[in-house]
Formats: C-alpha cells, sequence, structure tokens
C-alpha cells in the first residue's frame, strides 16, 4: 500500500525519533514532516506499535493517509517535487 505520514511533533528528540523510524520503514522524505512509504500491512501495523511508544499523546500527532491504487496517478507535483517511486526488495 502507498501511504503519506505527516507529523507535528514539537520534541526534537522525539521528532528525530519518528523521522528515523519512518526512514527505516522505507518511507521517503517528501518534505520536512512528510513522508512517502511503500508499506505492506504488517510492516504498517510494525510501525505504528513503534511509533506510539515514541509519541507523546498530549503533543504530537502523527497522521498516515493512505491512497489507492486509483488515487495515485491523481497527485499533482508542482515545483521541484519529484514521485516517489515504489521500491525494489527491501530488507527490514
Amino acid at each position: 500500500m502507498f501511504l503519506v505520514i505527516s507529523y507535528d511533533i514539537p520534541n526534537d528528540k522525539r521528532r528525530l525519533k519518528i523521522a528515523r523510524l519512518l526512514l527505516d520503514f522505507g518511507g521517503e522524505r517528501v518534505q520536512y514532516s512528510v513522508f512517502e512509504c511503500h508499506i505492506t500491512e504488517r510492516n504498517l501495523a510494525r510501525l505504528r506499535e513503534r511509533a506510539a511508544k515514541v509519541l507523546n499523546k498530549e503533543e504530537d500527532s502523527l497522521r498516515f493517509y493512505q491512497l489507492c491504487e486509483n488515487c495515485q496517478p491523481k497527485v499533482v507535483l508542482m515545483g521541484v517535487a519529484k514521485a516517489s517511486a515504489e521500491p525494489g526488495l527491501r530488507i527490514i
């Protein structure tokens, strides 16, 4: 599945941990607080479980937007934006 993941985390340490976690799960940073990720349902569950251990539920916001196959081609990119390529084999 293809996800757009965004966060708003005021604490530098937690923000860095979440960013690294997203990168570990194959996320590609497309803006400072926005990642795109091709991920399996199983790995998404693992990602959410690990992220929950880092987040402060009173201060932090982490959002997962799933885009269906029909929606992905409708994404409009402007400026220097580049489409995220679907990855080949990844070992996590």
